[in-house]
C-alpha cells in the first residue's frame, strides 16, 4: 500500500510540474534565476550561480518561491524577454483589467572606485552586478488585484526565514536565518506584511498605477521609489542592447536564436572568474521520474573549445579572453588538470544528496556537488590544447604561462592515452577504452604540434606529430567496425553520438568514407524521430538504470557532421526541426523528450547553445557561400 501511495505521488507531481522548459532564465553575471509562467521565482542561489539556494519551489515545493500575479490567476496572456534583454515581460489579462510585470537582475556601473573587488580576477569591465532582483508591475487598463508572496527558504529548503521591519514605515524587511550570514532586504513601494518565513502583500491597482519591489542581497543600495527601479531596470537593458551589440548575428530569420544563445552563455558566465557554467541549475531530471540528476553549476574544461569557437564567431572576443583566462588558471601549476572545476577555481566538488526534497516531478535524488570531478577522462587535454590553439589563431597572442602548460598537458596526453577511461559521458560503470577519448588525445599532440611550430619550436613539433600519428592509426585499428563506422569503444559495434564530434575535429577530412559512414550510421540508427541519443542505455555501463530523453547538444552536433560531410539539406531540415522544439523564450535545456517536446535535465543548458551556435553559423554559411571556413580547429 504504500509503494502504491508512494506511486500515486510521484505520477501527481509530474502532472503539477511546470515544464522545464517554460521557464525564463535571469541573470547579472553572479547570480541566476528560473521564473516559472504563473510568475514564481522557482529557482535562485545567492551568493553565486552554486550557492545553497533560497529559493527551491522548482525541487520541493516548500523550498521557498517568490510570487507577484494577479490575484486568482496563474495562467499569463504572454511572455517575451525586451529586445536584446535579460529582462522577462509578462503580460497579465483579468476579468478587470490588464497589468505588466518586469522582472531583472539589476547591471549598474562599477563602483569600486576607492577599493578592490574581493572576487574579481579578470579585467574589470565598467559595469558589475548589483546583487539586486527587480520586479515592477504597470497597470496599463482597468483595475487588478495584485497579489505579492515572498518566502525565502535557505540552505536548499532546510532553513526558514525570520523577517523584520528595518524601520518604521512597512516598505521594507530583512530576513535572516539562524546562523547564517546571507540576509535578504526587501524593499517596496507597496505595503508589507510578515506571517512567520512569510512576506506579503496585496493592492489594487488601477490604469496607470506602478509599483516595485526589490530583494536585495549586500551589493548596491536598493531602489526606494519607482522612479529610480524603472530608471535602473532602463540602464540595465540598455547594457544588455549594448553588449549584444558588439557581437557579429548575420542577417538571417534564424538570427534570433543566435541572439538569445549569446545573451544565455553570457548569462551562464561567472565575472568575476570568466568561467562559463554548465548550467545554472542542479538536479533537474533527464527522465521523468528516474535518477539520471546532477548539479551542472560548474565550469567543464571539454566547453572550452565550442565555447572559444562560439564567442570568436560572434564577435564577442573579450569574453572569449576571460574565459580562456580562467581555463589557463586552472591549468598553470603542478596539479592534474581535472575535467571540471567550480566557478571560483575550486577542486573539490564533493557530491551528496538531499534527501529532503522531493526533486523536480517527484524526480529524486536531488544531488549536490558532482563526483565526476575526480574522474579521468582522457578527452580533457585534447579539449584544453585545441582551446590554445583556437585562442592563438583568433587572438594570435599566447601569453608567457602557455608555453609550460603546453608541454605537461600534452605529456600528460601522451602518458594516459592508451589506458582506458570514463569517456566524454561520463559514466560510472566499468572504464574503457572510448574511441572519442582516443580521438581528443589525438587531438591534443596534434594542435600541440601545430602551436610548436608556430612558435619555432620544430623538433618538438615533429615529435609529437609522430606521436599524434600513432594515436590516429590505434584508433583506426581498434575504434572501427567491418562496416567502416567508428564505435562507442574498442572492440565493440555500439555507437556514440560523441564520435559526431571526429569531423568537426578534423580527425579525417571529411571526404573519408568512414567519416560519412558514421555520420549517417548515428543519423539512421541512434535517433528517436530525427533526435540524436548519446548512446543506446541498454548497451552501455553507465552506472545507471532507466531510460534518458535525446541529447539535443548531439542532434545539433548531427546538423555541422552533415554540413560537413556535404549533406547541406539534411542538416538544414533536421536544424529547423530543432528550432521548432525551443523552448517559448528560445531557451533549452540539456535533452528533449521526442514524444512530448518537453525539455529535460538542467536549464537552460550552456553546452547546448554553444552547438547550436556551431550547427546554425554552419547551416547559414552553406546556405550562403556553399562552406564555413572559420571553424573551431580549422
Amino acid at each position: 500500500m504504500a509503494q502504491q501511495s508512494e506511486a500515486r505521488n510521484d505520477v501527481a507531481g509530474q502532472l503539477r510540474a511546470v515544464p522545464i522548459g517554460d521557464h525564463g532564465f535571469l541573470s547579472d553575471g553572479e547570480v541566476s534565476a528560473l521564473l516559472a509562467p504563473d510568475g514564481s521565482v522557482a529557482w535562485m542561489c545567492v551568493p553565486r550561480f552554486d550557492s545553497a539556494s533560497v529559493f527551491g519551489s522548482i525541487l520541493g515545493r516548500l523550498a521557498g518561491s517568490f510570487r507577484i500575479a494577479p490575484l486568482d490567476v496563474n495562467v499569463p496572456a504572454s511572455r517575451r524577454y525586451l529586445p536584446g534583454t535579460m529582462i522577462l515581460e509578462t503580460s497579465w489579462g483579468t476579468p478587470t483589467g490588464w497589468i505588466i510585470i518586469r522582472d531583472v537582475l539589476l547591471i549598474g556601473p562599477w563602483h569600486h572606485a576607492i577599493d578592490r573587488s574581493a572576487t574579481y580576477r579578470r579585467t574589470p569591465n565598467d559595469y558589475e552586478a548589483e546583487h539586486i532582483l527587480l520586479r515592477t508591475v504597470r497597470c496599463v487598463s482597468g483595475e487588478v488585484q495584485t497579489v505579492m508572496d515572498c518566502e525565502p527558504v535557505f540552505d536548499y529548503g532546510r532553513c526558514p526565514a525570520h523577517w523584520e521591519y528595518t524601520g518604521t514605515s512597512y516598505h521594507q524587511g530583512i530576513a535572516t536565518r539562524d546562523g547564517g550570514d546571507v540576509h535578504l532586504t526587501l524593499t517596496t513601494d507597496m505595503l508589507l506584511g510578515f506571517e512567520g518565513g512569510h512576506a506579503g502583500s496585496r493592492t489594487l491597482l488601477k490604469e496607470g498605477d506602478v509599483r516595485f519591489v526589490a530583494l536585495s542581497w549586500g551589493g548596491a543600495e536598493p531602489p526606494t521609489t519607482y522612479d529610480d527601479a524603472y530608471a535602473r531596470l532602463v540602464w540595465t537593458a540598455h547594457h544588455w542592447q549594448h553588449w549584444l551589440a558588439r557581437g557579429r548575428f548575420p542577417d538571417h530569420p534564424w538570427r534570433s536564436y543566435l541572439q538569445r544563445s549569446a545573451l544565455t552563455l553570457k548569462g551562464l558566465t561567472y565575472s568575476p572568474t570568466g568561467a562559463v557554467t554548465a548550467a545554472g541549475s542542479t538536479s533537474l531530471p533527464e527522465t521523468m521520474g528516474g535518477n539520471r540528476n546532477y548539479d551542472y553549476r560548474y565550469a567543464w574544461i571539454r566547453d572550452a573549445t565550442f565555447a572559444l569557437w562560439a564567442m570568436y564567431s560572434l564577435g564577442l572576443d573579450w569574453e572569449a579572453v576571460d574565459f580562456f583566462s580562467f581555463i589557463a588558471d586552472m591549468a598553470a601549476g603542478d596539479q592534474d588538470l581535472q575535467i571540471m572545476y567550480g566557478i571560483g577555481g575550486e577542486r573539490e566538488l564533493e557530491e551528496f544528496e538531499l534527501d529532503h526534497l522531493p526533486g523536480y516531478a517527484a524526480s529524486r535524488p536531488v544531488r549536490i556537488g558532482n563526483a565526476a570531478y575526480s574522474q579521468r577522462q582522457h578527452d580533457v587535454w585534447g579539449a584544453l590544447l585545441d582551446s590554445v590553439y583556437l585562442h592563438s589563431k583568433a587572438a594570435d597572442h599566447l601569453d608567457n604561462r602557455i608555453w609550460p602548460i603546453l608541454e605537461r598537458q600534452v605529456g600528460e596526453a601522451l602518458k594516459n592515452w592508451r589506458e582506458p577511461d570514463a569517456g566524454i559521458w561520463e559514466v560510472r560503470g566499468e572504464p574503457k577504452h572510448f574511441t572519442s577519448s582516443k580521438i581528443m588525445c589525438w587531438v591534443a599532440l596534434d594542435r600541440g604540434a601545430k602551436i610548436a611550430r608556430m612558435g619555432g619550436a620544430v623538433d618538438k613539433a615533429a615529435e609529437w606529430e609522430l606521436a599524434a600519428d600513432e594515436i590516429k592509426q590505434d584508433i583506426l585499428d581498434n575504434g572501427v567496425d567491418e562496416r567502416g563506422v567508428l564505435t562507442q569503444y574498442y572492440g565493440s559495434t555500439s555507437l556514440d553520438a560523441s564520435l559526431l564530434l571526429a569531423p568537426l575535429l578534423r580527425f579525417l577530412p571529411p571526404d573519408d568514407p568512414r567519416m560519412r559512414a558514421t555520420v549517417m550510421a548515428i543519423r539512421d540508427e541512434l535517433t528517436v524521430d530525427g533526435l540524436v541519443l548519446r548512446y543506446k542505455v541498454e548497451e552501455t555501463d553507465d552506472g545507471f538504470s532507466g531510460e534518458e530523453g535525446t541529447f539535443t547538444i548531439c542532434s545539433f552536433w548531427l546538423v555541422s557532421a552533415l554540413c560537413e560531410i556535404g549533406e547541406h539539406q539534411l542538416a538544414r531540415q533536421l536544424c529547423a526541426k530543432l528550432l521548432s522544439f525551443a523552448g517559448p523564450l528560445e531557451l533549452y535545456g540539456e535533452e528533449i523528450d521526442p514524444r512530448s517536446g518537453h525539455h529535460l535535465g538542467n536549464f537552460p543548458q550552456a553546452f547546448t547553445h554553444l552547438a547550436l551556435i556551431n550547427a546554425v553559423l554552419h547551416v547559414i554559411a552553406e546556405e550562403r557561400d556553399g562552406g564555413i571556413d572559420e571553424r573551431p580547429t580549422s
